[in-house]
């Protein structure tokens, strides 16, 4: 009998520590979600919808090619209207329609565009030196303006091809080539480059200038087989005045060109390049 008391005395005790405890438990669980509750009211992100609408139409890439780290960053920008719809060149028309919707604003025509490397000099290209650092465009390019004897010649490191979201740029006999039938036009590599050679054209272009070099052809001459000597033999030939020579390099106005490719065929270097 005495054992059953003191069985039943242990217990009770038990039952009133666990309350205790369950209760402190309690308390603490509650003051917590009060202050969940406060740091949520008064440290509250207020969520812009016009913002969220924006990213929804956006095509996703993170590409950087608006200039913006990011989809998100660049949906910010367009809905305080500090950035232009134009600057995406990822996002389908039908989506940017849905935008300008949003935005209020008119949706202006855009010409489909891709990248081309206006550089054909690579391994024909003169080197000034040999680089034996890190194998990157911007390292290479922060030492004497690169390795190249052309201060406007592709480097030849890739980070143009590094930087390409659908893979569409390949380095051929040192020089950055673009696949036209991948390229998005984003502006990637436009971004990375550090020489700022590559350039968007229509994709209706038939012809580019594979060239940047503004200097003297007998300069140029020196410094790369295949520079443009600014002869302007392609502007003087073409049948249909789409060519004009401006400080010594051929600059095409596509409303004009035929593709005929008679610059092609009369260009002495060779510079002037079908479009793939």
């Amino acid at each position: 009998m005495n054992l059953l008391v003191q069985i039943g005395t242990i217990d009770l005790d038990t039952l009133k520590t666990i309350g205790i405890v369950a209760g402190i438990f309690l308390g603490i669980a509650l003051v917590l979600v009060i202050a969940i509750l406060l740091v949520g009211k008064f440290f509250k992100v207020n969520v812009d919808e016009k913002v969220t609408h924006i990213l929804e139409n956006l095509a996703g890439a993170n590409c950087g090619g608006c200039g913006c780290s990011g989809c998100s960053g660049f949906a910010e920008k367009l809905a305080c209207g500090q950035a232009d719809l134009a600057d995406c060149h990822v996002t389908s028309p039908e989506k940017k329609a849905e935008i300008a919707k949003l935005l209020g604003v008119e949706l202006k025509d855009e010409v489909p565009t891709v990248a081309v490397v206006k550089c054909n000099g690579g391994v024909n290209a003169a080197d000034e030196f040999v680089y034996e650092g890190n194998h990157t465009c911007a390292s290479c390019n922060t030492l004497l303006g690169g390795n190249k004897a052309c201060k406007t010649a592709c480097l030849g490191c890739g980070d143009c091809a590094k930087a390409c979201p659908e893979n569409a740029i390949d380095v051929v006999d040192g020089v950055a080539r673009v696949r036209p039938e991948r390229c998005t036009s984003c502006g990637a590599c436009i971004a990375a480059c550090p020489k700022h050679i590559i350039e968007r054209i229509p994709v209706s272009a038939p012809v580019y200038a594979a060239c940047s070099s503004h200097c003297p052809g007998k300069e140029v001459t020196k410094q790369c087989k295949v520079g443009c000597i600014g002869c302007g033999i392609c502007a003087k030939n073409c049948p249909h005045g789409a060519i004009t020579m401006v400080d010594n390099l051929p600059v095409f106005d596509y409303t004009k060109c035929t593709g005929c490719m008679t610059c092609v065929e009369k260009c002495p270097r060779k510079i002037i390049l079908k479009r793939a």
